[in-house]
């Protein structure tokens, strides 16, 4: 974190004894949110490769701009959370909320929340505002996918052939550890198995109530601009995409501050048609 971000971000990292394993978290709170404590706070979800250390500067940034405290954990058997031997049932997204979000909510004492979730984050965002219908104010999705495309397979394959490199993988080692194998493994064996490939969100997006913003890039190598539009047109309240131009699969990366300003805005309109 920069010394400007340290300035309007105070850092506090948490462990956090479930049920399945230990859980770590962080948590980012502003000035103003200390002092009012009046804002829900945004849940991260992370990529399937992904974990806290991944996100980078981005969510000490979007707790300056939203004015809200930004809480990332690791999903079991990512970062420094615990190991896990077992790899992802076929349902391992609506798991994440059914079994493992609770926990973490439980652990950090949240109550009402603002859930953003990339790429199958995204999808365990979606899940998680809809069992958590009544505490989530409203929804982000970011580079998720509704459904397994044609294009999402190919990225995969690619990424596969990519992570064959020995270089690429170590990368992997840098943030997981010793764990990076099971991460890798479990990203590209569930989603390239043929019991995975009817899997989508038609089912759980008409539960989801709250306000949703679905953004995605345009040249997501993951999935096309299909993806937000059926997220939009799935979910059973006020929702909107956003496609960005010139930008792939990691958008809060490549263009951090318009997806600062989407969400932003996105949540300041919803805390006015609230008032």
């Amino acid at each position: 974190m920069s010394i400007q971000e340290a300035q309007y971000a105070a850092q506090q990292d948490h462990w956090l004894e479930t049920p399945h394993g230990r859980v770590f978290a962080r948590v980012w709170t502003p000035p103003a949110a200390a002092r009012e404590g009046r804002e829900s706070p945004i849940v991260l979800f992370h990529d399937s490769l992904g974990c806290v250390e991944l996100w980078r500067g981005f969510p000490a940034r979007l707790s300056a701009s939203t004015g809200r405290r930004v809480i990332a954990y690791d999903r079991l058997g990512f970062g420094r959370s615990a190991p896990r031997s077992d790899r992802p049932t076929a349902d391992f997204i609506v798991e994440e909320a059914e079994r493992h979000f609770p926990a973490v909510r439980e652990g950090l004492g949240i109550g009402h929340f603002v859930a953003f979730g990339h790429s199958v984050g995204g999808g365990m965002a979606v899940h998680c505002a809809s069992r958590f219908a009544d505490a989530c104010e409203a929804l982000i999705t970011e580079s998720a996918q509704a459904f397994v495309e044609e294009r999402t397979i190919a990225g995969l394959l690619q990424a596969k052939a990519l992570f064959g490199q020995e270089e690429q993988f170590a990368r992997l080692g840098k943030y997981h550890g010793d764990k990076a194998r099971w991460v890798l493994d479990a990203w590209l064996d569930t989603w390239l198995s043929p019991g995975f490939s009817a899997w989508s969100l038609a089912s759980v997006l008409p539960g989801v109530e709250c306000p949703l913003l679905a953004i995605h890039g345009l040249d997501d190598e993951y999935g096309s601009p299909r993806h937000p539009e059926l997220i939009a047109q799935w979910a059973g309240g006020p929702s909107r995409a956003e496609v960005l131009a010139d930008t792939h699969h990691v958008p809060h990366r490549e263009r951090e501050q318009a997806v600062l300003d989407l969400v932003a805005g996105f949540l300041h309109a919803g805390r006015r048609a609230g008032s």
